[in-house]
């Protein structure tokens, strides 16, 4: 149990108004709504082409909007791992999505439950291990089902009937409002399998997006001709690798496409009733499949346009999860001392270059959406172009928490920037590195963003692409070895040496 006193000891200690004191007479609660594979571009605070977002808009207008939160390793494992502990890959031993996480590692859940706080997790966890440092917590084996999903939990596997995005968000709120006690802390992480492939909506939103076409980004049909190898080689081209059976849940699946399993074994998950809501939406995409016959250009703008509407569907389903965590913390009380945080995993094509899919340094791909609300710190509506990272998440919660910030941490406390103050030494460069090879074929990196240029280092085969991301912003161009550039690239490459130095990055890493 907190004590007052030791928590106004706590406050002082982190600097936090005077003016504060009377609102809270304990730390504050803590929600962190955390998504899988959602792009930026894909709520309407960021960007409005696409899909209006209302409940997770509402965070950023009544919080701050971060549009320069950057991921240390875009892929699902390594960004939970790095969030979990506040240190890079190499250090926390996930660098990618096949090593199984130490759980006896210190994690800021373990620090919070410590210090008394009550700490749930409930959604998807994909670090193969169990959870440690929740006294509550029910998880989806690996990547998960959207529908009627399996959850681990400590006394076994349970199936659970319903679509995954509303069932993660029914334990959430069941433990919020039975399974807690009120006179109590909490740190609740409600997880999401939604919006990651295959993209399977829920019957709520099956026909939302029916009549719409989606704008195309300019540089859907990208041939790399200005790239080093590694773009070209990849496997993850709407083009090539989006799979119409699978991906796209054309069934019977089109001849030719052998890859039909994927979207059966979730199909055969559904109950009769709900293959029914499905059949009756995605029997008239393959009829419309089969009258048009698209081949070429017009198949990928087609496979496009339906690859949009799923993935948009299940962040519908997303939005809509989050305004009912919303609306209970308002219904309860809870608002005024609670943090709420909405973050993804990492970012996510939506086309451009013609990818889906995530992996690289680029922007749509290690750019995160962040968002954070905090009643009585945070100015409602502001926005910050600092450069954050999820390196940051476990450092901040613990901060705002007046818990101290473990010394092995590798990332910073935001709540300066959280107050509307950036720091004069925060940082300017950020370090990246991606590891994995065998899943769409992206070639191991690392390298270096700014609020401008992208360098990457492409270590086994030694090569290297600079981006001016303020003359090129679609990233098509590598200015790689241009003499206008020699400066600019020296610079880069000093801050690669040196993050790598300070970040103690083994070079066997680096092979």
């Amino acid at each position: 149990m907190f004590e007052r006193r030791h928590f106004l000891q706590s406050l002082l200690g982190a600097g936090l108004p005077s003016s504060l004191f009377a609102q809270r007479q304990r730390p504050p609660n803590i929600l962190f709504i955390f998504s899988d594979d959602h792009a930026y571009q894909a709520i309407s605070c960021y960007d409005k082409r696409f899909i209006h977002t209302p409940h997770i808009d509402r965070i950023a207008q009544e919080g701050m909007r971060f549009d320069n939160c950057c991921v240390t390793n875009s892929i699902c494992a390594p960004s939970r791992a790095t969030i979990l502990t506040g240190k890079y890959s190499h250090l926390n031993g996930v660098i990618d999505n096949q090593v199984e996480f130490d759980g006896t590692q210190q994690t800021f859940p373990k620090l919070f439950q410590q210090a008394g706080y009550q700490t749930a997790l409930f959604g998807k966890w994909h670090l193969r291990s169990k959870p440690t440092g929740f006294d509550a917590w029910e998880v989806l084996p690996g990547q998960g089902s959207y529908y009627n999903p399996d959850f681990i939990t400590p006394q076994g596997n349970k199936r659970r009937n319903g679509y995954c995005t509303d069932v993660v968000t029914d334990l959430s709120l069941e433990w919020l409002s039975k399974g807690r006690d009120p006179s109590r802390p909490f740190l609740l992480m409600c997880q999401h399998k939604a919006p990651h492939r295959n993209w399977m909506p829920g019957p709520d939103h099956l026909t939302r997006f029916e009549d719409v076409t989606f704008p195309e980004p300019p540089n859907l049909f990208d041939d790399y001709e200005h790239r080093a190898s590694p773009a070209h080689n990849s496997e993850m081209q709407i083009d090539r690798h989006m799979s119409l059976s699978s991906d796209l849940k054309l069934y019977p699946p089109p001849e030719g496409d052998k890859a039909a399993g994927g979207f059966l074994n979730e199909y055969k998950r559904m109950s009769e009733a709900q293959r029914r809501i499905w059949d009756a939406v995605y029997k008239k995409r393959l009829q419309e499949f089969q009258a048009r016959k698209p081949a070429g250009k017009d198949l990928v703008r087609w496979k496009y346009q339906a690859y949009m509407k799923d993935y948009l569907r299940c962040v519908a389903s997303v939005d809509d999860s989050v305004g009912r965590l919303l609306r209970y913390l308002d219904a309860e009380d809870l608002a005024s001392n609670t943090l709420v945080v909405y973050s993804s995993d990492q970012g996510f094509y939506l086309g451009e270059h013609g990818w889906f899919d995530k992996r690289w340094i680029y922007e749509e791909s290690i750019r995160t959406p962040l968002l954070i609300r905090w009643p009585g710190v945070i100015q409602p509506g502001s926005v910050s172009k600092a450069l954050v990272s999820n390196l940051d998440f476990a450092e901040t919660f613990l901060d705002a928490a007046g818990l101290a910030v473990p010394p092995d941490m590798q990332g910073r406390s935001m709540l300066p920037i959280l107050r509307g103050q950036i720091p004069g030494d925060w940082r300017t460069v950020f370090y990246y590195h991606y590891y994995e090879e065998k899943v769409h074929n992206v070639a191991p990196h690392d390298g270096v963003r700014t609020n401008r240029y992208t360098l990457a280092h492409f270590y086994k085969t030694n090569e290297w692409e600079l981006f001016d991301r303020q003359t090129d912003p679609h990233q098509m161009r590598s200015v790689w070895g241009k003499p206008e550039y020699a400066a600019v690239q020296r610079q880069l490459v000093g801050e690669l040496e040196r993050l790598r130095r300070e970040l103690k990055v083994p070079p066997e890493h680096l092979r």
